[in-house]
């Protein structure tokens, strides 16, 4: 777990050496119409406040916090990034159009690895998001990627939801063989809010203002933004062009 986490973070600083680094927004509020209640509790359904992230030492310490949840190789020469919305329907595209390509052609070969970045934007998105977390923690990655994968299948179902779709996430849950009452617990308590905002926050510093957004590097270097992400060609491009350039350098 420890390693994990030490490839990720080094990921996260590879990341915002981008120099795309936007100071000065504030942090999202990430469930629409503000979804302050007023209450000083933390909701299960809101992003930490700032008053929070500067208790946690401010935004650079808060930063440091961010994790993606990655398939494939973790030696592989290639990291795409995606920081997506489980409730956005651009999403959604990619998830069902683009990325099946990308598991074929690059993680399953080897050369790839793919890493996700919660950065909600919608009203439920923020649950969506520690929902997938929740199941993360329960099971194991295949856990989280079932769940991941049936977020976007059944988004049209659940982001219509007049109220926070916990039945719909629950139900996502028992059918990959998830244990319901402790899945349940998880997703009311405040688990998984600091590193889902810390995401989010990352992708905000990042200048990210739309999902899904996707980038690519190689090893060290810096990040790549494909512009054309509903193009499997363009990321393919940015990917053969990196691979390239490292050859070229040795």
């Amino acid at each position: 777990m420890a390693e994990r986490n030490n490839r990720n973070q080094k990921r996260t600083f590879v990341i915002l050496g981008m120099g795309a680094l936007a100071v000065g927004f504030a942090v999202w509020m990430v469930t629409g119409n503000g979804l302050g209640s007023g209450s000083a509790a933390l909701q299960p359904t809101e992003s930490i406040l700032t008053g929070d992230m500067e208790e946690m030492g401010g935004v650079e310490a808060f930063v440091e916090l961010a994790e993606g949840v990655e398939v494939g190789d973790p030696e592989a020469p290639i990291t795409i990034m995606e920081f997506g919305d489980y409730q956005c329907p651009a999403c959604q595209d990619f998830a069902s159009l683009i990325k099946p390509q990308i598991d074929l052609q690059y993680i399953q070969a080897g050369i790839a690895r793919f890493v996700f970045y919660d950065y909600p934007r919608h009203n439920h998105s923020f649950l969506a998001h520690r929902a997938a977390r929740c199941a993360l923690d329960q099971g194991n990655n295949d856990s989280y990627w079932n769940f991941h994968n049936r977020l976007f299948a059944r988004q049209s179902a659940w982001a219509v939801s007049g109220s926070p779709p916990m039945g719909a996430f629950e139900s996502i849950a028992d059918e990959i063989g998830l244990e319901v009452d402790e899945f349940s617990a998880c997703l009311s308590s405040e688990r998984y809010a600091d590193v889902v905002s810390a995401n989010l926050r990352l992708g905000i510093e990042l200048g990210i203002m739309g999902t899904p957004s996707i980038l690519v590097n190689k090893g060290t270097g810096p990040a790549v933004r494909v512009s054309r992400w509903n193009e499997f060609s363009a990321i393919g491009e940015v990917i053969d062009r990196l691979m390239t350039e490292g050859e070229g350098s040795q």
